[in-house]
């Protein structure tokens, strides 16, 4: 599953700043995660105190059944968002004599319990199924057990209705089964240590579409009702049972002999072929680098309304949020196939080789993540996919995350959806490849893939496939790099001794070494480049705290490299002399090597240091160090390094020039903002546009009043430029947009996706917070309908709004949801800390308002007194 990312917000951890590959397309910054949070907030609010007895750690399930099929038949109720079904579960016991079936279900109501062994009696408490039999089931005998029931599902499976204000003609639902969701809406075997074939039929009406995991059986209508059977002939777990249903239209393509088909709803429909243009090449690349044909009957892609990931895996059919979707005319900003990849990657770590538990989520995640980086090299080149690691690591080193890959401390499994099983455990993969060559890597995989298809894996099954091949031990690199946490932080310095013609460096771990992080051994890869230009490569083993090394050389180096193909995860202190920098900036064929150059600018404010970043912003062959270029102008804050980025506007590539605007916006002073007006007035990219809006909110409301007025009325996929003017009106807390927002939001809230159309309430209700009882009536008429809107996540952003809004009118309306047990119910929460928050009153001033206001008028006057304003 993406995401990352990578919920790592939810746990504390460092949010998306960091814009790996993963973690940007699913969406921190954009859609999908941002818009869950509170949903996966939620997840583990309502997990807490359910820690495991004994050591609190958390270990695989005990198999006592072997499961060999799971049946579900049922029909959804889109008006009562309500299902009925019967699930049927095919069983033997595997070591003793069974007495009692223990099936897991949360909030179903049982009508009827049919089993092919007489039952003694069933009970059902909200979150088990509990079957005794009059006599034991003897093992190995097969048994089924037949569950009729009905559901209202808050978790699990997803209604998304007109009712609930999507758009008409979209309605739809679709499950999310992972971790362990599927037993919110049937009952089930729902833990991943356990593989079965499934069925699923369902009863839709007739102009919809029912899509599910492996083969199409049947797909009749009778009586203007639509029943689709569906097959998953191989084995699988049950997380990976998806179904999703409703008012769909398809592309369709081919990968061999396996069709591929790309589903969204129609109001998303035309722009569906921008992000599944790569999918069939991706499979392809998959099935040579793996080594293992694509294992499963078809290979479905669908696009479902707020979905509460980047995209899930299920077993040929992957759902994914509209948020990969994306207009043409953001050029090449957005791309679906990181996304594409990472999910097509599952099909065989994930679903053909599924973890044994959550411990081992990586041997899911980390092959996705880092498989994805392959097929960047594959499509774009090498130096494409080391900047993906290279932001990856970024990552992982700025989470300062001491927890070991494999960790069993976890209250809820969503806590090992983070940086250390996605980029950090792509990392580890990296090392492996760059440790053993991408040849025998390769076997190394197909081996492992091979050996264990269609059966659970941990990670000491994928050490024994690299040891048995290799011949290497490798007990000490998974210790510290998977059982430990952390990484290695090197301060390195570097000397010439030009008597003795030698190279040295002192090289010292600088982590702090604990019980949980160990001081690293490991090989460390060294590149010295001499002035007659001649290529030294040197590898030294680190071992100790500190140690010293020296190189002998025909001639002093011109450029001094550490891990110069990025094989380390690891963090380098190293700051070389300014002539060993503009060397390295001039050496075309070593991309990492330019732009750990350019980083390491940061710090040199200087004439020099700058003329250098822009040469590289504006000339440089490779997008990324031109990105850098920016990043690090926008951090020197200085007058030379403004207009260099306001020279550079016109760059060719979006990707760069979107990188130009956003460092224009870190500067702040008059012509900084006439030069994002006229970005924002004269771009013709809507996620320019966006981000240049963006960046004028912190400026005075008489500057930029007419630019966001016009903001707000201009037409763009997502709404994106208006909710980018919305989030710039926030930020200025003037209340004279109230008229304008608030007419914007009765008129076209159909425009906004349903988590920006919360937090544009919640704008709306900032903005009020300090107007008088008339102007917060209207304000409060708009919010009050909507507080028993079907949707629970945004009901709660609307409590939250109503908080927001400290009109004392409100308690009523919250006081009526709010109730005992609301930490265990997300929008009960919301309304109980929304009262809290009115009754806690709030500041009447807004200091840092008034602080920029005063900041601007005196620049302008500054600006005066020297001649630049007429």
């Amino acid at each position: 599953m993406k995401c990352l990312i990578f919920f790592s917000f939810i746990l504390g951890l460092t949010p998306l700043a960091y814009s790996g590959t993963h973690f940007e397309e699913c969406g921190w910054e954009t859609c999908a995660c941002k818009k869950n949070l509170f949903d996966l907030r939620s997840q583990l609010d309502s997990r807490k105190g359910e820690r495991p007895l004994g050591n609190g750690r958390q270990y695989a399930r005990d198999r006592l059944i072997d499961v060999s099929h799971q049946k579900i038949e049922f029909t959804p109720d889109f008006k009562e968002r309500s299902l009925s079904g019967i699930s049927t579960i095919q069983f033997a016991p595997i070591a003793k004599p069974l007495e009692q079936l223990r099936l897991d279900a949360y909030d179903l109501t049982v009508q009827k319990l049919e089993s092919s062994h007489p039952i003694e009696s069933w009970n059902n408490d909200d979150k088990v199924i509990v079957v005794e039999f009059k006599k034991p089931i003897p093992t190995g005998e097969k048994a089924i057990v037949t569950i009729h029931y009905s559901a209202e599902p808050q978790d699990g499976l997803f209604f998304r209705t007109e009712a609930m204000g999507y758009p008409a003609g979209d309605d739809h639902f679709w499950t999310q089964g992972e971790p362990e969701k599927h037993r919110h809406w049937f009952p089930g075997y729902d833990y991943p240590n356990e593989r079965f074939t499934t069925e699923v039929t369902c009863h839709v009406p007739e102009d919809m579409v029912v899509l599910s995991n492996g083969t199409l059986i049947s797909d009749t209508v009778t009586n203007k009702i639509r029943t689709t059977h569906w097959h998953q002939q191989k084995e699988h777990v049950n997380y990976l049972i998806s179904v999703i249903a409703g008012h769909f239209k398809k592309l369709q393509a081919m990968h061999g002999e396996v069709p591929l088909g790309f589903y969204t709803t129609p109001s998303h429909f035309n722009e569906a072929e921008n992000s599944f243009r790569d999918t069939a090449k991706i499979l392809s690349f998959l099935e040579k680098e793996i080594g293992v044909p694509y294992p499963w009957a078809k290979y479905d892609n669908v696009c479902v309304a707020d979905f509460v990931a980047g995209g899930m895996e299920n077993t040929s059919i992957t759902t994914l949020t509209t948020g990969t979707l994306f207009a043409i005319d953001s050029e090449n900003i957005h791309s679906s196939h990181r996304l594409d990849a990472h999910e097509a990657t599952h099909q065989w770590f994930g679903d053909l080789l599924t973890c044994k538990d959550w411990s081992n989520l990586w041997l899911n995640e980390g092959f996705a993540t880092y498989y994805t980086h392959l097929y960047d090299e594959h499509k774009s080149g090498r130096d494409e996919m080391l900047y993906g690691l290279f932001k990856d690591g970024e990552g992982v080193l700025n989470s300062k995350d001491e927890k070991p890959i494999v960790w069993r401390g976890f209250t809820d499994p969503m806590e090992q959806f983070d940086y250390r099983a996605y980029p950090k455990g792509g990392w580890v993969l990296h090392m492996l490849r760059s440790k053993f060559g991408p040849d025998l890597y390769r076997k190394c995989i197909k081996t492992y893939v091979e050996r264990h298809q269609f059966k659970n894996v941990e990670t000491a099954d994928l050490k024994v496939v690299f040891e048995e091949l290799t011949g290497q031990s490798l007990d000490e690199f998974f210790d510290q790099w998977v059982y430990h946490g952390g990484v290695p932080l090197l301060d390195v310095s570097y000397d010439w001794d030009g008597k003795a013609k030698k190279a040295k460096l002192n090289v010292k771990q600088t982590q702090k070494v604990s019980d949980k992080v160990l001081l690293f051994d490991f090989e460390l890869p060294l590149r010295f480049v001499d002035e007659a230009n001649q290529v030294h490569n040197r590898t030294v083993r680190i071992q100790r705290d500190t140690e010293d090394f020296s190189f002998a050389l025909p001639s002093k180096p011109k450029i001094v490299r550490i891990d110069p193909d990025l094989t380390v995860l690891t963090r380098v202190n190293f700051r070389p002399p300014s002539e060993l920098i503009l060397s390295q900036l001039s050496r075309a064929d070593d991309m990492m090597g330019r732009l750990l150059a350019i980083v390491s600018l940061r710090d040199q404010k200087n004439k020099k240091s700058e003329e250098w970043l822009k040469t590289h912003l504006n000339k440089d062959s490779f997008y990324g160090v031109r990105i850098e270029a920016a990043r690090v102008l926008a951090s020197h804050q200085s007058p030379a390094a403004y207009e260099i980025l306001k020279s550079s506007l016109k760059q060719e590539d979006a990707r760069v020039r979107s990188e130009v605007v956003r460092a224009l916006g870190s500067y702040f002073s008059p012509e900084a903002l006439e030069v994002l007006k006229s970005v924002a007035t004269n771009e013709k990219n809507p996620e320019i546009v966006a981000i240049a809006i963006g960046s004028i909110g912190k400026y005075p409301v008489t500057e930029v009043a007419s630019t966001l007025e016009a903001s707000l009325e201009r037409e763009s996929y997502r709404h994106r430029i208006a909710v980018s003017a919305i989030r710039a009106i926030r930020n200025l807390s003037d209340p004279n947009y109230i008229p304008a927002l608030k007419t914007h939001l009765e008129a076209k809230k159909s425009k906004f996706s349903t988590a920006d159309l919360g937090d544009a309430l919640e704008v709306l209700a900032y903005l009020s917070r300090d107007s008088d009882n008339e102007s917060k009536s209207g304000v409060l008429e708009l919010l009050s309908p909507m507080v028993n809107h079907p949707n629970p996540a945004f009901r709660s952003n609307v409590f939250r709004a109503m908080g927001t809004l400290q009109d004392k009118r409100a308690l009523p309306i919250l006081q009526s949801f709010a109730r005992v047990g609301a930490e265990h119910d997300p929008t009960a929460k919301a309304a109980t800390e929304a009262i809290k928050e009115i009754n806690a009153g709030k500041k009447q001033v807004d200091e840092v308002r008034d602080l920029r206001e005063l900041v601007f008028k005196l620049q302008k006057e500054v600006e005066r007194l020297a001649g630049k304003v007429k």
